[in-house]
């Protein structure tokens, strides 16, 4: 099912609020699809004007940056051991901004929104 993102029928005081105009197809969203653990996958998307996002559905590999020396490696994620957003998304190895995961360079936090920007970024902890 759609997500439509369109104005409230509510007023801020509970009471209705009569749309002059029905739903627009401009004002759905796209269905959400969490970046989980796996062999990498991408999905590309149409955006409004005709451009192209393209968003990670199954991960690998992430960027990690290590500011000692401040340099950039890709590395392989292991796991997610710890999520801010939601605990169930652990158990299901769901990547996420804010998402602590273990790579073979140590842990890290994701910088990123891997659904959005189409990489995995992070940062060693």
């Amino acid at each position: 099912m759609a997500v439509w993102q369109g104005k409230s029928r509510r007023k801020p005081t509970g009471g209705r609020f009569i749309l002059a105009r029905s739903k627009r197809r401009f004002e759905i969203s796209r269905e959400k699809q969490s970046t989980r653990l796996g062999a990498e996958s991408h999905k590309e998307y149409r955006t409004a004007g005709g451009g192209k996002k393209v968003g990670v559905l199954i991960a690998e590999y992430a960027n990690v940056v290590d500011r000692k020396d401040n340099s950039v490696r890709r590395v392989r994620i292991l796991n997610v051991y710890e999520n801010p957003a939601d605990p169930n998304y652990v158990q299901r190895n769901i990547l996420n901004k804010g998402a602590k995961i273990n790579t073979e360079a140590g842990d890290a936090v994701v910088t990123s929104r891997p659904g959005q920007d189409g990489a995995v970024n992070a940062v060693l902890i």
